[in-house]
C-alpha cells in the first residue's frame, strides 16, 4: 500500500509534464506536443479532490484515484510499445527530440543570461586549462636538473621528455570518451586527482623509472581535462557568446606557460632550496618547483567541488529535475548579480531525447562484487567505443576526417618547432662556448696542488707526476694523450669531462665521480678508486638556463595579443577563416626562420610564429565543439586532442634531430603542413551560427 502511496504522490508531482507546480506558461519554452487539456481536467493542487474541496473518499488509505490509474496506464502503454519498435525508428525519435531540444536550450540560455556564474565556471575551469599548459613545461625545465641529479643518459632524456604527451594521448581519448557517459563534472574532477596525485608524487621519487611512471599517470590525467572542459563551458554559454568567450578561456593555456616559466627562473637555480635524508635521498631545488606547479591543478580541483554538473548533459540522459534545478541556479544567480532578484525563471517544461540506451541494473545478490564491477566497467566502455565509432560513420566522418588533419598538422609543426627553437638557442650557445675553448699543449707539472676550477679546457699531450687535485670541479675538461704518475684525486666533481688515451699510473682516487666511463681507451696502472660518489650531483649552475626560462617566458607571452584578437574576431569573421588565415601567416612566418643566425634572431622568430598560431588553436577548439553533439562532443574531442599529442610526439622527435645538422627540413616541413592544414580547413562547415546540438 505504501508503494502504490509514492506512485501516486509521482503521479501528483509529474501529470501533465509539470515539474514541482511549475505550470507551462502559455507554451513557452515546451520542446515537445504536450496531451491536450480535457475541458474536465484539473491542476496538480485540486487533484484528488472534489468541487468542494473535500477529500474523497479512499486517499488516507492510499487507494490511488481511478482516474489516476486510468492515467498511468495511457504513460506506460508507450513505454511498452517501444520494446517492440525498430532500433531505427527510436533512433530517428531521438534525433528530432535533440534537435527540439537544441533550439529550446538555446532559448533558455538566453533567459539565464551572461554573468556571475558564467565567469565563476570560467576561472574554475582556466585553473584547470591551467594545468594543461603547466604540465608541457615542466618537464623541460626539470630536464637539465634532472638528468643530473638521476644520472640520466641521452635515450632515458629522450623519453621523459616524451613520455608526458604519450600520458596525455591516453588520457584525452579515455577520459574525453568517459566524460560523455559518467558527465562533465565527475570525469574532470577524476581527471586532475589523477594528475594532482601523480604530480605531487613525481615530486619526491628518487629513481629514473618511479619518475618516469608518475609523469606518464600525471599526463594521462591533464590530456583528460582539455576535452572536457571545452565541452563543460560551451555548455553554459548561448550561440552569441560562445566564440568569444572559449577563445577567452584558452588565455588559461598562456598563464600556465608564463607561470611555469616564472616559477622555473625563480626556484630552480636556487639548489639550496632543498633538504637530504642521509646520502641516498635528496630533494632538490627542481622538486620544488615540481610541487609548485602541482598548485593550479589542486586548486581547480577544489573549487570544481562547489560547481553543477553540466544540465545540458543531463537533460541528453533524462535527468529533467536536475538539469531544471542547475538552469534556475545559473538564472537566479546572474539575477541577483545584476540586481534583478524578481526576476522569475519561466521554464516549467524541457525537452528530454526519448533514452535508446540499454541500461542493466545488476542487484546485489547477483555474482559476486568483482564480477558485479566488471560487467559495469565493460558496458560502459563498450558505450564509449560506440561514441568514437559513432564521429566515423557517414554523418560525421569528413568532418572527422578533415578536422583529424588540421589537428595533426597544427601539432606537428607547432609542438616540433617550440622544442626546435630552445635546441637552436642551445646549439648556437654552444658553438659560441666552443670557441673560446682554451687549448694547453705539452704542458709538464709536478708537486703541485689544483684546487680551483678547471673549465672549458683541452689539455694534450701533458705530463702530471706527484700532484694533487683537492676539493676541485671539471668543466668541460678533456685530457687527451697525458701522463698522470703517482697524482692524487680528492673530493673531485667534474661535468663533460674525460680522459682520452691517457696514462694512469699509481694514482689515487677517493671520493670522485669520475667513473669509468669517463676514462677512453686510457691505461690505468696500479691505480685505485676509493669510496666514489653515488649518484649524479648538481654541481654547477648553467648560464645557459636563465636563457630557456626566458624564451619560454617570452614565447607565453607573445601569445597574448592573438588570444585577444581571436576572441574579439572569432564570432565576427568566424571559425573557418580563423583558422585558415592564422595557419597560413604561421607558415610564412617560418620561412623567416631561414634568417635565424643569432640567438636573438631566434627568440624574435619564436615569439611571431607563437603569436601568428594561436588564432588557429582558439579556433579548432570552439569548431571542435560545436560540430558534433552534446553525446558525442567530449569522445570527438578527445580523439582530435589525442591525435594532436601524437603529432607533438613526432614533431618533438623528427625537429630535434636535425639540431645542428640543417634548419633546411625542419623549416620545410613545418610551413609545408601549415598550409596543406590551413587551405584544407576552409573546407569545414561554418558553425558560429549554429546551435549546440
Amino acid at each position: 500500500g505504501g508503494r502504490e502511496t509514492n506512485q501516486v504522490s509521482d503521479d501528483y508531482r509529474y501529470q501533465d509534464g509539470n515539474y514541482e507546480g511549475y505550470a507551462p506558461n502559455d507554451g513557452y519554452y515546451r520542446g515537445g506536443d504536450e496531451p491536450a487539456h480535457e475541458e474536465d481536467a484539473q491542476s496538480d493542487v485540486t487533484e484528488g479532490h472534489d468541487e468542494d474541496d473535500e477529500v474523497y473518499e479512499g486517499e488516507y488509505q492510499g487507494i490511488p484515484h481511478p482516474d489516476d490509474i486510468k492515467e498511468k496506464q495511457k504513460k506506460r502503454a508507450p513505454a511498452v510499445a517501444d520494446e517492440y519498435r525498430d532500433r531505427a525508428d527510436l533512433m530517428a525519435e531521438r534525433m528530432e527530440d535533440e534537435e527540439q531540444l537544441a533550439h529550446q536550450y538555446e532559448n533558455i540560455i538566453e533567459e539565464c543570461g551572461h554573468g556571475r556564474f558564467q565567469w565563476t565556471l570560467f576561472f574554475v575551469l582556466g585553473l584547470a586549462l591551467m594545468a594543461d599548459g603547466v604540465e608541457v613545461f615542466v618537464v623541460g625545465f626539470v630536464l637539465p636538473s634532472a638528468e643530473k641529479d638521476m644520472c640520466l643518459s641521452s635515450s632515458n632524456k629522450g623519453m621523459l621528455g616524451l613520455i608526458v604527451y604519450l600520458g596525455m594521448m591516453v588520457g584525452a581519448v579515455m577520459l574525453g570518451g568517459l566524460a560523455d557517459k559518467l558527465g562533465r563534472k565527475k570525469c574532470l574532477i577524476i581527471s586532475l586527482s589523477i594528475n594532482a596525485a601523480f604530480a605531487f608524487l613525481s615530486s619526491f621519487v628518487q629513481g629514473y623509472g618511479f619518475f618516469l611512471f608518475c609523469r606518464l599517470i600525471s599526463g594521462l590525467g591533464i590530456g583528460g581535462s582539455l576535452p572536457i572542459v571545452f565541452a563543460y563551458f560551451s555548455e553554459f554559454l548561448s550561440r552569441e557568446k560562445r566564440g568569444e568567450h572559449l577563445s577567452w578561456l584558452c588565455m588559461f593555456w598562456m598563464i600556465g606557460g608564463i607561470f611555469a616559466s616564472a616559477m622555473a627562473w625563480s626556484i630552480i637555480p636556487h639548489y639550496g632550496w632543498g633538504f637530504s635524508m642521509g646520502t641516498r635521498y635528496h630533494f632538490h631545488s627542481w622538486r620544488v618547483f615540481v610541487l609548485v606547479c602541482s598548485l593550479p591543478c589542486i586548486a581547480s580541483l577544489v573549487a570544481l567541488k562547489f560547481m553543477p554538473e553540466s544540465p545540458r548533459f543531463l537533460l541528453e540522459i533524462g535527468k529533467h529535475d536536475e538539469a531544471w534545478m542547475i538552469l534556475k541556479q545559473v538564472h537566479d544567480t546572474n539575477m541577483r548579480a545584476k540586481g534583478e532578484p524578481e526576476r522569475v525563471f519561466t521554464v516549467s517544461y524541457i525537452k528530454t531525447p526519448k533514452q535508446v540506451d540499454e541500461f542493466i541494473e545488476i542487484q546485489s545478490s547477483t555474482g559476486t562484487w568483482y564480477q558485479r564491477w566488471l560487467v559495469r566497467i565493460t558496458t560502459t566502455f563498450k558505450q564509449v567505443w560506440d561514441n568514437v565509432l559513432y564521429c566515423l560513420t557517414a554523418q560525421y566522418r569528413m568532418n572527422t576526417l578533415m578536422l583529424a588533419v588540421v589537428w595533426f598538422t597544427m601539432a606537428l609543426s607547432y609542438y616540433g618547432l617550440i622544442v626546435w627553437f630552445p635546441d637552436m638557442i642551445w646549439y648556437l650557445q654552444e658553438e659560441a662556448y666552443e670557441s673560446r675553448v682554451k687549448i694547453f699543449d705539452e704542458e709538464e707539472v709536478s708537486h703541485f696542488t689544483f684546487n680551483f676550477t678547471l673549465e672549458n679546457q683541452i689539455h694534450r699531450n701533458g705530463e702530471y707526476r706527484n700532484d694533487k687535485f683537492i676539493g676541485m670541479k671539471f668543466k668541460e675538461v678533456r685530457f687527451e694523450d697525458s701522463l698522470f704518475e703517482e697524482c692524487y684525486f680528492e673530493d673531485v666533481t667534474s661535468s663533460e669531462t674525460f680522459f682520452e688515451n691517457c696514462t694512469i699510473i699509481s694514482t689515487v682516487f677517493y671520493n670522485t665521480d669520475l667513473y669509468e666511463h669517463k676514462f677512453i681507451n686510457c691505461r690505468l696502472i696500479n691505480s685505485t678508486f676509493l669510496k666514489e660518489k653515488e649518484g649524479c650531483h648538481l654541481d654547477f649552475e648553467e648560464d645557459n638556463d636563465f636563457l630557456i626560462y626566458l624564451v619560454s617566458f617570452l614565447g607565453s607571452l607573445s601569445v597574448l595579443p592573438g588570444n585577444i584578437i581571436s576572441a574579439l574576431l572569432m564570432d565576427k569573421i568566424g571559425r573557418i577563416k580563423m583558422i585558415g588565415g592564422s595557419m597560413l601567416i604561421s607558415a610564412v612566418c617560418c620561412f623567416f626562420l631561414f634568417f635565424g643566425n643569432s640567438e636573438s634572431a631566434m627568440i624574435g622568430w619564436q615569439c611571431l610564429f607563437c603569436g601568428a598560431s594561436i588564432a588557429a588553436w582558439n579556433a579548432l577548439d570552439v569548431i571542435t565543439v560545436e560540430l558534433y553533439p552534446t553525446d558525442k562532443r567530449a569522445t570527438a574531442f578527445g580523439i582530435l586532442n589525442g591525435l594532436c599529442k601524437f603529432g607533438a610526439i613526432l614533431g618533438n622527435s623528427i625537429f630535434a634531430s636535425f639540431v645542428g645538422i640543417t634548419k633546411v627540413v625542419p623549416i620545410l616541413l613545418a610551413s609545408s603542413a601549415l598550409v596543406g592544414g590551413g587551405l584544407l580547413a576552409l573546407r569545414l562547415p561554418e558553425t558560429r551560427e549554429q546551435v549546440l546540438m
